[in-house]
């Protein structure tokens, strides 16, 4: 196992370039001039291009990229053009939010998708499976900044129960908190708790019709402790890889779901940084979500091991 994860870890650094060479030409293709936008439509040329020499946007581009991988191997992102601080510090300024966004959509797809596949698996075709997998094809089909928008109207405007913008730290005020984070959370991890319930559904039904769950229900073991023990440990795998992919899911998400709830996090900083052609933010934010997403997938591969223990990775 320590092999195996030292081996991904290596092969982190070849996909972090390829996502690097993909954003930085693609974040530097965009139109615009982020000196022109920094100025303001009243600049002049001169003035344009002078700032553009101070934030070395005249060098080549090879020079521009190798630069600012070199910072990215040392740890620096770089340095916001319109803020005018480091990156990575305007970044963990807006990680809070985000992280908690994320952890709450996360927790909300796993405690609403999981227990609603077993459910479903146990009365295959009843009456609640058939609602359960509308509410799957539903949470699949709508996107979250809809479903957000539709929230919002629903609690915020018309019942009036929740406010729909801003954010208030956990030990700031927990009620005040929780009230504006509710929805922005549901929205998010919505979509991913219908997949969940689809998957878990799925492998409950396969993993239900195998010979040692047919022997254990023969020898009269309850039926709760071959769910539980037997059933739900072995369709958990798939389950596992689905919530491992969704952490990348749950963060592109929050760029959009930010923005819809007025949340000061890294999704609403990245839309921000788009309109001022703030490059190094856009590309610090991209590849910090590249990262997550790759120590998720390794994460996710030894959680493996330890669901079903016949899984080996090569050490033996």
């Amino acid at each position: 196992m320590t092999q195996y994860i030292i081996r991904r870890l290596l092969l982190l650094i070849p996909v972090i370039l390829i996502v690097g060479v993909v954003v930085f030409t693609l974040v530097h293709l965009t139109p615009g001039d982020p000196a022109a936008v920094i100025l303001g439509p009243d600049a002049t040329s001169e003035q344009v291009e002078r700032l553009r020499s101070q934030l070395g946007l005249d060098r080549p581009f090879y020079i521009q990229f190798v630069e600012w991988m070199g910072g990215v191997a040392r740890g620096d992102l770089g340095h916001s053009l319109y803020l005018d601080i480091p990156v990575t510090q305007a970044l963990l300024d807006r990680a809070q939010p985000t992280t908690t966004l994320m952890l709450y959509s996360l927790t909300i797809s796993i405690l609403i998708g999981v227990p609603i596949g077993v459910l479903s698996a146990i009365k295959p075709n009843s009456i609640f499976d058939r609602i359960a997998m509308m509410f799957a094809i539903s949470g699949v089909a709508i996107p979250n900044f809809v479903l957000g928008i539709l929230l919002i109207m629903i609690f915020a405007v018309w019942l009036r129960v929740l406010p729909s913008q801003g954010y208030v730290g956990l030990f700031q005020d927990p009620i005040g908190h929780f009230e504006r984070m509710i929805m922005p959370a549901f929205s998010l991890g919505f979509s991913s708790a219908a997949l969940l319930a689809r998957l878990v559904r799925s492998s409950m039904l396969d993993v239900m019709r195998e010979d040692y769950v047919r022997t254990a229900l023969s020898k009269g073991v309850a039926f709760r402790n071959v769910i539980t023990q037997h059933a739900l440990r072995n369709a958990l795998i798939p389950a596992v890889t689905v919530i491992g992919y969704s952490v990348g899911a749950l963060l592109g998400g929050a760029v959009v779901t930010e923005t819809v709830f007025g949340l000061p996090g890294m999704g609403r900083l990245v839309v921000n940084s788009i309109g001022r052609r703030d490059y190094p933010v856009i590309q610090g934010a991209v590849m910090l979500i590249a990262v997550f997403y790759l120590l998720a997938n390794l994460i996710v591969d030894i959680l493996y091991v330890y669901i079903d223990p016949r899984i080996r990775y090569g050490d033996e």
